[in-house]
């Protein structure tokens, strides 16, 4: 092996200490329920800093969302790009999404579920706004690994698990 002729057997198992060692604290570090909250609220704060800006009050859009559901934002699909259907209806579940699911998500509760929306409500924005794939790429990653891996421990819906269907 390339190594065997640059580092004789000590060099070679101070290097597997060394690896070893490094590995460990990657591993302290790296948690998987803190993982798990950081990718929760990673992806909550782009759709919560979107979602706040659409109210104008307590279930109460602001004309900017409703103009911009209306004459900017467009389905960019075969054929298209088209209008969206029922504009102010759109802006009201795009609004209430971007706020309910992103609290869902930081809490932990309903997580699979709430990721599920924000993962769909992705797919709707990469419709109308294509040239912004790399970054929705990112957020469909981070929904698809809550929906598979859960919220972790630091979350209600671990919680609720623990209260609701106690170990034996």
């Amino acid at each position: 092996m390339v190594i065997d002729q640059h580092y004789g057997a000590s060099e070679q198992l101070r290097l597997g200490v060394i690896i070893g060692k490094a590995t460990h604290i990657v591993q302290t570090i790296a948690q998987p329920s803190l993982v798990q909250l950081v990718m929760r609220l990673a992806l909550a704060v782009p759709f919560w800093k979107s979602g706040i800006l659409k109210w104008a009050g307590f279930a109460r859009l602001n004309d900017t969302a409703v103009t911009l559901f209306t004459d900017e934002f467009m389905l960019h699909l075969p054929g298209g790009p088209y209008h969206f259907p029922a504009p102010s209806v759109m802006a009201f579940l795009s609004g209430t999404g971007e706020i309910l699911f992103p609290v869902l998500l930081v809490l932990g509760l309903g997580t699979r579920f709430a990721a599920l929306g924000l993962l769909f409500m992705t797919a709707i924005v990469e419709l109308t706004v294509p040239d912004g794939w790399p970054i929705h790429l990112t957020w469909a990653a981070m929904a698809l690994g809550i929906m598979a891996w859960g919220p972790g421990r630091i979350s209600v819906d671990h919680l609720a698990h623990g209260i609701l269907l106690p170990e034996r």
